[in-house]
């Protein structure tokens, strides 16, 4: 379909809670598509919708290796049911938060709830970078960003980063 422009933090967009979807028609289709064209543009591994601006509960995410086919999913009002005790570390990166990345511990293994594209319910359990990638666009639909996660200090740090390089960019 197409690529879209990916917003950057602080956009207040990016700290709504996204609406739940009801309709699952072409117009939803089009929208995962756009989704999923822009993620592999910006050679991202996950897209939430908010990030493109849009207000509602899907986002897309393909964590296979390189060597492996692209194995993309559509994700619509997604759920954790479940998620270890166990937690895994991953260094985490956003593309609405360009160039920084942090080491983030989230559960290793979740199950999960959430509709395709046609309004179906899937259920699967996802570890390792499926894992950390569901639990951070999800936290996307929720308002939240990885950085959100860090502590207090660091995490003051990280956006005052943020909103000086934000600054450059409008002078440029």
């Amino acid at each position: 379909m197409a690529v879209k422009k990916i917003l950057l933090y602080p956009d207040p967009l990016l700290l709504m809670r996204s609406a739940k979807i009801n309709i699952f028609d072409k117009n939803l289709v089009n929208l995962s598509k756009d989704l999923i064209d822009t993620m592999y543009d910006a050679d991202g591994v996950g897209l939430a919708a908010p990030q493109i601006g849009i207000n509602k509960r899907i986002f897309v995410m393909d964590c296979s290796s390189e060597n492996e086919e692209k194995d993309c999913r559509v994700v619509i009002n997604p759920e954790i049911e479940h998620a270890s005790e166990e937690l895994g570390s991953y260094k985490e990166g956003c593309l609405s938060i360009p160039g920084i990345t942090e080491e983030i511990s989230r559960p290793k293994v979740i199950k999960v709830l959430y509709q395709d594209v046609n309004g179906v319910l899937q259920r699967d359990t996802y570890d390792d970078l499926w894992s950390i990638c569901f639990q951070h666009e999800l936290d996307h639909l929720n308002g939240k960003l990885f950085i959100d996660h860090l502590r207090p200090m660091k995490k003051i740090l990280v956006k005052n980063k943020m909103k000086k390089s934000s600054k450059k960019k409008k002078q440029e």
